[in-house]
């Protein structure tokens, strides 16, 4: 039986393996444990608006990425009852931005996740809050 840890941790890479939408915006899985994921990625061009800027959704896909790995690092099957973000400054073209999630409640099947977007000198970004559902079944089999 693996530990907390290493149960996150292959939940995590099996996840890693069919999510396309975090590889499709350059983001990286940089560390993930029980309740908790940090998930990375460097503002690209093609991920700025109209304004220059980070685009608001962009910022919203990498908190919800980290959100997701930590709500299933349990290797329970979990996905997204509704989230919200609050967007605090710009992310520019350049930036390298980390979404750290981490968990605030779980009971039952419901879970409650904090997800914080900071850029590289420490400014916070956004503030994100996911609700989660666990829906039965498991990431990967364990026996």
């Amino acid at each position: 039986m693996p530990d907390a840890k290493q149960r996150a941790e292959r939940a995590a890479a099996t996840m890693w393996a069919a999510d396309h939408a975090s590889k499709w915006a350059e983001m990286k899985l940089a560390e993930v444990d029980e309740g908790t994921a940090t998930v990375e990625m460097t503002v690209r061009p093609h991920h700025c608006n109209g304004h220059g800027i980070c685009h608001g959704g962009v910022i919203f896909l990498l908190a919800d990425s980290a959100f997701a790995y930590a709500c299933n690092s349990r290797n329970q099957s979990t996905v997204a009852q509704h989230n919200m973000i609050s967007y605090i400054a710009p992310g520019r073209e350049g930036d390298r931005l980390k979404a750290v999630a981490r968990e605030v409640n779980l009971s039952g099947r419901n879970g409650i996740y904090d997800v914080t977007v900071t850029r590289q000198d420490g400014t916070v970004i956004a503030q994100f809050r996911g609700m989660s559902r666990a829906i039965g079944g498991h990431v990967f089999p364990e026996s």
